[in-house]
């Protein structure tokens, strides 16, 4: 089996366009949230979300690839081209039966479906390509025409698990050696009237912050945007004599098997577990969690008991961060987006702090890392994903 390397990382969020970007708005504490605009929105109650700030894809897209582009494939398109322009890879080395697009999405092109939904109901013309523009693959077959990879190219659609687990499915794919390097992530792009409309029926979204562990928590916060790696074998990095940001060290996933929409401590413990295993590690080296942290009730306290069930007494020396009330939560394209911001915190030995939090609920006790960054020691990190259907991942990345 071979070690996985990332060497590029792109994003686009809600705290503005590029990974670097990201990162210092989750290493400052700098919220990304605000009001939003929701054009044919009917009775939304909620009308703040985690909305990118000022891009145009007409600046970064060529034209003829924007007019079949859903917005979830422009940002996947955005933060694959800083991904590899940041690994320094060359157009021949992605131009390869052994690179792989893969890019997660828990709906795909929404947008573009509500919006020629509204069209259709008021007797207006169909955008001619609303089909390519839906399909949840779009994003993946996108970055792979653009770049021209030729290896495996598909979507992972596993609602907010997408991300993370593309990622991990990637990483598994090099270490059997199918292929030698992979771009990969998610991408989402949720903020459309009805979407959101959905959202508040499920009586989860908050109508003023995301609170994750907090008492006084209301629910969830939706952003959008994408972040995607360049993921490589060790040997294809050292081919091209390159070094790595940080090694992928483990991925495990599983399933609750119980509920559609109920948490299950069980299955992400399970998910936490099978990580560990894979990277060779025990529960003892990991020095940073980046949680799911949602701020709705259930998932946080779900997701505490399956922590204290890995980690027992230790947890409370583990500083724990949620990214969701930087950029919110951005579903398909979380678990990528926030191992954007755990490479960095690997990187710099920071762990960004944990906003938002009025008072921590007793029945969380997580050693959260609240308001002020920490300069901390540490040789692995974990993130964390869980999602609707009781679909679980967790990542595990440590220091290169």
């Amino acid at each position: 089996m071979r070690r996985v390397a990332i060497s590029g990382m792109g994003a686009i969020s809600a705290a503005g366009l590029g990974a670097d970007v990201l990162w210092d708005a989750a290493r400052s504490g700098r919220s990304g949230i605000g009001p939003i605009e929701l054009p044919r929105a009917m009775g939304n109650r909620v009308l703040i979300g985690g909305a990118i700030p000022g891009f145009d894809p007409a600046e970064h897209i060529d034209p003829g690839v924007l007019r079949t582009c859903d917005p979830f494939a422009r940002y996947a398109l955005y933060a694959a081209g800083e991904a590899i322009r940041a690994a320094g890879l060359t157009e021949a080395e992605l131009r390869s039966d052994r690179t792989a697009a893969i890019i997660g999405t828990g709906v795909g092109g929404i947008g573009t479906l509500d919006e020629g939904c509204s069209y259709y109901y008021h007797g207006q013309k169909f955008d001619t390509f609303a089909v390519p523009r839906t399909m949840p693959s779009s994003g993946a077959s996108q970055v792979s025409i653009v770049h021209g990879i030729k290896g495996p190219t598909f979507a992972v659609a596993s609602a907010c698990a997408s991300g993370s687990q593309a990622i991990g499915m990637a990483a598994m794919m090099i270490k059997a050696g199918v292929i030698d390097r992979a771009v990969v992530g998610g991408a989402e792009a949720c903020l459309t009237p009805a979407t959101m409309r959905a959202w508040e029926y499920l009586r989860v979204l908050s109508p003023d912050a995301c609170r994750p562990f907090s008492l006084g928590r209301t629910g969830m916060v939706i952003g959008e945007g994408a972040g995607v790696f360049v993921l490589e074998s060790e040997a294809a990095l050292a081919a091209r004599g390159a070094a790595p940001l940080a090694w992928l060290a483990g991925y495990g996933t599983s399933s609750d098997a119980r509920d559609m929409v109920q948490p299950d401590a069980d299955g992400a413990a399970r998910a936490m577990r099978a990580a560990l295993a894979d990277a060779g590690l025990g529960a003892e080296a990991i020095g940073y969690i980046n949680a799911h942290g949602t701020g709705t009730v259930l998932n946080d306290i779900t997701e505490s008991a399956a922590l204290r069930e890995i980690f027992g007494a230790a947890l409370d020396s583990v500083p724990v961060s949620s990214s969701k009330p930087i950029i919110g939560h951005t579903l398909g394209a979380a678990g990528a987006l926030e191992l954007v911001i755990t490479v960095q915190a690997l990187r710099e030995q920071i762990v960004p702090p944990h906003i938002n939090c009025l008072e921590q609920d007793p029945k969380c006790p997580l050693n959260l890392q609240l308001d002020v960054p920490l300069e901390h020691r540490f040789e692995a990190a974990l993130s964390n994903s869980f999602a609707f259907g009781g679909i679980n991942s967790a990542l595990i990345v440590t220091r290169a």
